[in-house]
């Protein structure tokens, strides 16, 4: 297990770097960065309007001033425009900006927002715990939901029970997240019928003047609609591998013995049964949490206001802020690495028989 796990962490530098290369490339090639997107609010904004698009850099907003002086009747003066480029480092080559830039991210140095004017690395330390807190919880109560009733589906299989569930399934896997965060919004956050939850944010503006046990009832209130949001769509596909799972070993020759052998339903089940079935099920825990705080959790994110990851990435792309973009992306990817590698570690902790040191041996 050792070697096998050193072999991966050594194959994650290749695949980071080739994800970072790729995204670089294709960020290079795509029209309208920030310094396009400087200019042309430059052209369309008078006087002192210049200095919403600064966000929080006084080196911006004082070069914008300038803009405003040598701005001539056709256009911007090209040495402003050189020196915006200057700004942004765009000056230089992209293949020597790509360089310092990976020089830099080995260092966990992500520079500096082009436009909220702080370090990129203390933007995603304020943004983690509220993405963590969604994608774990999401994914605690999505597994303690699926595996019981997956469970339960395979013992009544054909029941039903089992066809009535299944239909809940269903609906739950073919409506995405977002829209049940949206009609949650409307039935139960004041949109339409009750205001039971609130809208917006993960606590209460004066949740630090809260004793500690009014806090941790104000976070719990503020995150049970956007975590319902994501559970409700995010249970489905684990539910039908449980009970797949299940169903597959009950039907297995071991199960026929132990049953011949007048064990009962319930050792065969929980005693037999439950380790094999679970291994695909439990393994896969990582690679669950990571696509619920990476992916799923985005969309809810934006909805309800949440202040994490998710909508720090989607501010970022949209604004074209390059350091938070390739920051976040970095961040994604070496997490989501670690994370295969925890998940691959786990189907060998669950069955030592697997080991994937020995594939193609």
């Amino acid at each position: 297990m050792f070697a096998y796990g050193l072999r991966r962490i050594l194959l994650m530098v290749p695949t980071l770097f080739a994800i970072i290369l790729v995204n670089f490339v294709i960020v290079q090639a795509a029209p309208g960065g920030p310094v396009d997107q400087l200019i042309a609010e430059l052209r369309g904004t008078q006087g002192s309007g210049l200095g919403q698009v600064a966000g929080g850099g006084g080196e911006l907003r004082s070069t914008a001033t300038s803009a405003n002086e040598n701005r001539g009747a056709r256009g911007l003066n090209p040495d402003f425009v050189a020196q915006l480029n200057q700004l942004y480092g765009f000056d230089k080559p992209a293949p020597e900006r790509f360089w310092i830039m990976l020089k830099e991210y080995v260092g966990f140095d992500f520079g500096t927002s082009f436009y909220q004017g702080k370090p990129v690395i203390q933007l995603i330390a304020e943004k983690l715990p509220v993405s963590i807190s969604l994608g774990l919880w999401t994914t605690l109560l999505t597994y303690l939901i699926s595996i019981p009733l997956g469970i339960r589906k395979a013992v009544k299989d054909g029941s039903a029970f089992d066809i009535w569930t299944s239909g809940v399934i269903v609906i739950g896997y073919a409506i995405p997240g977002f829209l049940f965060a949206v009609l949650l919004i409307v039935l139960f956050a004041g949109g339409k019928y009750f205001a039971w939850f609130p809208l917006r944010g993960l606590v209460s503006d004066d949740w630090a003047s809260y004793s500690m046990p009014h806090q941790i009832l104000d976070y719990f209130w503020h995150i049970t609609l956007p975590v319902l949001s994501l559970v409700i769509s995010g249970f489905a596909s684990l539910t039908m591998l449980t009970k797949n799972c299940f169903l597959d070993e009950i039907n297995k020759q071991y199960v026929v013995t132990a049953r011949a052998k007048g064990l009962g339903e319930r050792r065969v089940l929980y005693g037999h049964v439950f380790r094999n079935a679970m291994l695909l099920v439990i393994a896969g825990f990582p690679a669950a949490f990571i696509g619920i705080l990476f992916t799923g959790a985005l969309l809810v994110e934006v909805i309800f206001s949440l202040d994490g990851l998710g909508l720090l990435g989607f501010q970022a792309a949209i604004g074209r802020d390059y350091p938070i973009m390739f920051g976040t992306l970095y961040i994604y990817t070496l997490v989501g690495l670690a994370l295969k590698l925890i998940s691959d570690l786990s189907y060998m902790f669950v069955d030592p028989r697997i080991d994937f040191g020995t594939r193609g041996q």
